[in-house]
């Protein structure tokens, strides 16, 4: 899976302290939606939000199948290719009815963990009733924006631009979680050694 994948932005304001450079041009915006490379009728968004008042009431909609996303805890991503990573191989499960649960969401939430163990995953990657912080992920076709608005006006909480996620990272609790060795991220990045461990959890 290629990081370069066509992206979509959305018309939310762009930062103007941010300058934009033209070797490695960049619009920093406050949703985040890409193309999956291998399903082209597919695309993933991700909304980020801060100072979030109410998530006990967001999981608990979501686990009544209120909320058509994935929430995560943002304090366990590196950066948002993480979860295209994990998003890309949960559509590709759903599509060859190889989930090992219930739903795309939650699959994309268990995909995200280094682990076969699906409570696990859960309790490191879904919202806790106390989290105060939780990106959004939303599959959706082209024409469907107005779910994202819809499910945006349900967080009581501040949307900051997805590029901020690495803000939030709790990197000690990632390092550990993943296993990562100071050797390791000598000879690479952090999120290199998360997107193997997630890639490499089924044949390990």
């Amino acid at each position: 899976m290629k990081r370069n994948m066509p992206v979509e932005h959305t018309t939310s304001p762009v930062r103007p302290h941010m300058k934009r450079s033209d070797n490695c041009p960049k619009i920093f915006s406050m949703h985040l939606t890409k193309q999956l490379e291998l399903f082209p009728d597919h695309r993933v968004t991700q909304m980020l939000f801060k100072d979030v008042k109410n998530a006990a009431e967001l999981r608990q909609s979501a686990v009544k199948g209120q909320i058509s996303g994935a929430l995560i805890n943002p304090k366990m991503l590196v950066n948002p290719f993480q979860v295209l990573v994990a998003t890309n191989k949960s559509v590709h499960l759903q599509k060859t009815g190889k989930m090992k649960t219930r739903s795309l969401y939650s699959e994309i939430i268990f995909s995200l963990s280094p682990t076969n163990n699906i409570s696990e995953a859960f309790k490191k990657f879904g919202i806790s009733d106390g989290d105060d912080s939780v990106m959004v992920v939303l599959v959706h076709s082209r024409d469907e924006s107005q779910l994202l608005s819809d499910i945006a006006a349900k967080v009581d909480g501040l949307q900051i631009p997805v590029e901020d996620v690495s803000l939030l990272s709790d990197l000690a609790k990632i390092k550990k979680l993943y296993k990562v060795t100071p050797q390791e991220e000598k000879c690479g990045t952090l999120l290199d050694a998360v997107v193997c461990r997630m890639a490499t959890k089924d044949v390990m």
